[in-house]
Order: C-alpha cells, then structure tokens, then sequence
C-alpha cells in the first residue's frame, strides 16, 4: 500500500500535537513551520482532521490547534482509513466504461483485502 502525501502530513500534524502538552494550543503557521510544509497544506490537514473530531481548532487572536480526546488515542490505521476516499484499489473504470473482466475478476476482491489488512497491521499503532 502506499500512504498519499496529504496522509503522510496529516500524520506529521497529529504527531507534533501528540508532542504538545494536552492544554497548549499552536497556531497553524507553528506547525506548518515544524513540519515543514506550506501554511495552504497544513490548513487543509487541520479541516480534515477538524471533521475527523480529533482535533480542536479555533480562530482568531487567542486560537490554535490542539488534539481533542479523540485525536490523543488516534492509530495509524484508524486514521489512514478514514483519510481513504479511494472505492476501490484498482480503476477498473476507463474512458469506454467498466473493465470487460470486471464481473469475474478476483483481483479486485484480493486488493481490497490487501489494504485492510494494511490498516489492521497499523490499528495497533498509537499515533505519538
């Protein structure tokens, strides 16, 4: 399986926050510095987590980031499948339509099973 850029920031973003005390807020443009990605990507990993519930964000003057309790107990594999907005594994869909071997293909089946087993392996691992 391969883990998509905007997954590995996101798992960057969760593991400076892990590092934070619990109670301390960081801005934004903080981790963006501390992980060294554009303040634009880092943004669009703190929505996303933001909808995940795992962290807290607020604006303005006194606002930052900070984990929630969910976002303290996160695990890879957690994450990572809900970050996959992926159908499936294959693109069995091409211009012309869907694959000629789509209705006896078992590749499809085989892939699929492939990367939930990935994310089980990592279902394991606390995100610190």
């Amino acid at each position: 399986m391969r883990i998509r850029a905007f997954d590995d920031l996101v798992l960057r973003v969760l593991m400076v926050l892990n590092s934070q005390n619990s109670d301390t807020q960081i801005t934004t443009q903080a981790l963006a510095e501390r992980v060294a990605t554009p303040y634009n990507h880092v943004s669009k990993a703190i929505t996303s987590l933001r909808k995940l519930g795992l962290v807290d964000a607020r604006r303005g003057r006194n606002g930052g980031v900070r984990l929630t309790e969910a976002g303290q107990s996160a695990t890879v594999g957690a994450v990572l499948r809900a970050l996959d907005d992926r159908e499936d594994v294959p693109d069995c869909r091409s211009a012309k339509g869907d694959c000629a071997l789509l209705p006896a293909c078992g590749l499809r089946s085989a892939l699929h099973c492939a990367r939930e087993a990935f994310y089980q392996e990592l279902d394991g691992v606390l995100i610190r």
